[in-house]
């Protein structure tokens, strides 16, 4: 399987057109770029969250083309210590249009399977995906992507979904 980075995965925001749509299903992710900022909120320092500064930029820029960037974050109650850390600094995505939901793990559907074997996925106006996959540790390897139209078919009604059972960020109390 090939697999593209990170770097080349944020480069399909400068030509999707209308929707991006991220599915979180980690309670604990591990990226270089998030290693030091975690560790310092771990030991109660302050951040100026310089290092999500290109992310902002793309963020903005996207979201002020008139395109949507929305997530859904799957998590377990009581959170663990990184999607504590995570809903912490969401309002830097907030202030730069993107829309976060969060659903708690116990009140997803009865029976419900996620496709692309669970893993996490970016969906690109409904037509291309971005698999994310990780090692053992959770850190991550790289992105797959992915335009079969029945996976993305399915990954459409996993996401549509879940969007109507998530709740906004600013209504969601932890």
């Amino acid at each position: 399987m090939d697999l593209i980075t990170s770097a080349q995965r944020d480069e399909l925001f400068n030509s999707f057109e209308r929707d991006a749509f991220h599915l979180e299903l980690r309670d604990d992710y591990g990226s270089p770029v998030e290693d030091t900022p975690y560790a310092r909120w771990q030991r109660g320092e302050p951040d100026d969250f310089a290092w999500l500064d290109p992310w902002k930029a793309l963020m903005r820029r996207s979201t002020g083309e008139g395109k949507t960037v929305r997530r859904v974050r799957v998590v377990t109650e009581p959170h663990s210590k990184y999607v504590t850390w995570e809903h912490s600094l969401t309002v830097q995505n907030i202030e730069v249009g993107e829309d976060i939901r969060w659903l708690p793990r116990h009140q997803l559907p009865e029976g419900i399977t996620f496709p692309v074997q669970g893993n996490d996925w970016w969906l690109y106006d409904d037509k291309l995906l971005a698999v994310g996959h990780f090692d053992d540790e959770g850190r991550v390897l790289g992105s797959e992507l992915i335009d079969d139209p029945e996976t993305v078919s399915e990954c459409v009604r996993v996401r549509d979904l879940l969007w109507g059972l998530a709740v906004p960020h600013g209504e969601y109390q932890p």
